[in-house]
């Protein structure tokens, strides 16, 4: 066993990846969990093909969350399968900041584009007197959000639409918008080959979703909600200005674990006068979407 774990992780560093993938692989192969793969003392030949046939298709760029069918996000773990964008760490990060904001006991939630509904069963599981609602447009991503929710037995509403959804009265909206450039794809891991690419680019400069998405945001949040982004230290920025210069108060760059300029928060103006809507543009303009039928919006919370 010991001899083909080091043949493994030779492999994979011999090619830039991590060495300890060759547990998983190797866990996978025998069907056990990576402790008990670790203290096995034989592994039958038909286990070992397996393995070597793991090794490959990770060799080619196959992400290793695919050939394993999970991920932990949050402490939960989820399934995920090819063409549906792998949570990473970097949006755990945007759930902590959610997770510190002074939202009320019973806050309504919306989590914009959730794939495999890692931002919005996140918050459910730590805020679970909150009304968590998530959209998404990818069919495929939708039925694992669901499925993955069902198997964390957390309530989650799932609508398929894109953006708000044409949800109201939002005390957060949150998101991990597609945000890479259009001109990234030529240069991005091969791994990403293997995700939905509407989940990673989005346009000349990575806010072709994240712009309509802050239009509408301002339409669904109450005044006083906050608007939490996930987006790319060279594109954040330039939103952070255009939504101040919009009339959006608090807004904040804030720094991911690697020091990177990551996420964007702000907060619609908690004072407006009445029938103000703010400067954005109003759904008129074509910015508003209906949710899907299945799932209309709850009717506004009593005052």
């Amino acid at each position: 066993m010991a001899g083909l774990l080091g043949r493994l992780r030779r492999r994979l560093r011999a090619a830039g990846l991590p060495e300890a993938e060759a547990l998983d692989l190797l866990a996978l192969a025998l069907g056990k969990g990576r402790l008990e793969a670790l203290l096995a003392r034989e592994v039958p030949k038909e286990a070992e093909e397996k393995a070597l046939r793991l090794l490959e298709k990770r060799l080619q760029g196959y992400p290793l969350q695919y050939l394993l069918g999970e991920v932990e996000f949050f402490g939960l773990p989820l399934r995920v399968e090819e063409g549906v964008l792998i949570p990473r760490p970097e949006t755990e990060g945007l759930v902590e900041l959610a997770l510190r904001l002074p939202l009320p006991r019973a806050a309504r939630i919306l989590d914009v584009g959730t794939g495999s509904g890692a931002i919005a069963l996140a918050l459910k599981a730590h805020l679970p007197e909150a009304e968590v609602h998530a959209t998404e447009i990818d069919p495929k991503a939708l039925a694992l959000a669901r499925e993955n929710a069902r198997r964390l037995g957390l309530e989650v509403i799932f609508h398929q639409a894109p953006l708000t959804g044409g949800l109201r009265d939002l005390d957060l909206l949150v998101s991990n918008p597609p945000y890479l450039p259009e001109a990234y794809r030529a240069e991005a891991p091969k791994e990403l080959r293997y995700e939905n690419p509407q989940a990673l680019y989005a346009g000349e400069e990575g806010l072709s979703v994240a712009r309509p998405l802050a239009a509408e945001a301002w339409q669904a949040l109450k005044p006083g909600g906050y608007l939490l982004l996930e987006l790319a230290p060279e594109n954040v920025h330039l939103l952070a200005g255009e939504l101040r210069a919009r009339g959006w108060e608090e807004v904040a760059v804030l720094r991911d674990l690697a020091g990177r300029d990551r996420y964007l928060r702000a907060r619609r103006p908690p004072q407006e006068a009445e029938g103000e809507k703010g400067p954005l543009p109003s759904p008129g303009l074509g910015l508003h979407h209906h949710p899907h039928p299945d799932h209309p919006p709850p009717p506004p919370e009593e005052a």
